[in-house]
């Protein structure tokens, strides 16, 4: 389930972030915990090796060794490849939430533009979003893995009411090589036609207008598909994961704290515990799980999409609005503004400071004409005031002194 703390930092307060840092569910310390214990041990065993087991000569290679590792574990690019990485996998991450099939337009239309009371009006705005929702179903079952385990085989399909035992022959019938979700939006649109044909629809522009709003549908459930077959170069993912990995293991042997007895630069104190390595090693690892979380946001991670929960939700709300909300709503009555020209709802004593002046633009702030000195009348300057024309005629009131 998504880890949402929105309502932890709707205000901007001293240490505002630190509540979140304790959190266990959803962050980084679960996601990188195992990491860690490693990267620790196998720093103290190459200490414990290097300061218990080596003769004075192999200390004195392994120190060359130590301070080459070091030299050279700086010039890996890790934050320029991981930030850019980081970046488009984020990027990526938000493009599929943004293009998440809803239903709710489509619900909005039928539900105004299929007209009937009768049981075969119903049945057909029931229909028609049915198919809407087997839709999104089979490219849901197709890029994600909660839902494909919930839904299995189309037999599962079946038994969970997206699709009849007739449907299912005619969809098993069509021959295609290819992933089938295209076919309920046939079904749909060929639905549809007919509905126009036979009155239900009353107008080409209400059909055209569902057509319409189908296809964008489909196209949301396309562009997932998309994201889901053409992913990340996994050249780009491998030389990431190089470079994070390869400089965490130079890191192992080059930040080992040296013998201060032998004067190597930098190396004056033994402080036995790495902390600058350590934080290092977690905003480096750290960094490359949030990739590796968000990489594909239709797993099971703590923060991927609720597939399964869009579904239930969007087959529930849909239903509701084109069967017992259709054509059904409450009486038309006067609002308590009805003679208020002025309306104002009201505020609660805690909300009160939040009802402030309109605002009418910065330059109210400036001094008004009035603080100035007035302009002199013609009695004062002997000089007579023309309100006209101007030779330009965009320039109207011209003031003549």
């Amino acid at each position: 389930m998504t880890v949402t703390y929105s309502s932890k930092v709707a205000n901007a307060t001293f240490f505002g972030f630190h509540r979140l840092l304790l959190r266990w569910r959803g962050s980084i310390y679960k996601l990188l915990y195992r990491e860690f214990i490693v990267f620790v041990l196998l720093y103290t065993l190459v200490s414990l090796v290097y300061r218990l087991a080596l003769s004075d000569p192999e200390k004195r290679f392994f120190e060359k060794l130590a301070l080459h590792c070091n030299k050279y574990a700086e010039q890996i690019p890790v934050t320029f490849v991981l930030g850019f990485y980081v970046t488009l996998v984020v990027n990526r991450w938000w493009n599929q939430f943004v293009n998440l099939p809803w239903p709710d337009r489509l619900m909005f239309l039928v539900s105004s533009c299929v007209h009937g009371h009768d049981e075969q009006g119903r049945l057909l705005r029931r229909t028609l979003m049915r198919y809407v929702n087997l839709t999104s179903l089979l490219i849901f079952r197709s890029v994600s893995t909660a839902v494909c385990k919930r839904f299995p085989t189309m037999e599962h399909v079946v038994e969970a009411g997206f699709m009849t035992p007739e449907e299912r022959k005619i969809f098993d019938a069509v021959k295609s090589p290819h992933l089938k979700y295209w076919i309920p939006v046939v079904w749909f649109s060929n639905m549809a036609s007919r509905a126009r044909t036979e009155g239900r629809i009353k107008d080409s522009v209400d059909l055209q207008t569902i057509l319409n709003e189908m296809n964008t549908f489909r196209t949301w459930c396309s562009t997932l598909f998309g994201y889901d077959w053409v992913g990340i170069p996994l050249v780009y993912t491998q030389v990431v994961t190089l470079a994070v990995y390869t400089f965490i293991f130079a890191c192992i042997i080059g930040r080992q704290f040296l013998d201060p007895a032998q004067g190597y630069p930098g190396h004056d104190q033994d402080f036995y515990v790495p902390i600058f390595t350590m934080l290092q090693f977690f905003f480096y690892s750290g960094w490359l799980k949030v990739a590796e979380q968000l990489i594909n946001p239709f797993g099971e991670d703590d923060d991927d999409f609720e597939a399964n929960w869009c579904i239930d939700r969007n087959l529930q709300v849909s239903l509701i609005a084109v069967d017992e909300m259709h054509m059904n709503f409450p009486p038309m009555t006067k609002d308590i503004y009805w003679n208020d020209s002025e309306a104002l709802p009201p505020y609660t004593l805690a909300a009160a400071d939040y009802c402030i002046p309109s605002f009418l633009g910065s330059t109210r702030e400036l001094d008004r004409p009035a603080s100035r000195p007035a302009m002199p009348s013609a009695e004062q300057t002997g000089r007579g005031v023309t309100f006209g024309r101007s030779r330009d005629s965009n320039i109207h009131n011209l003031y003549t002194i």
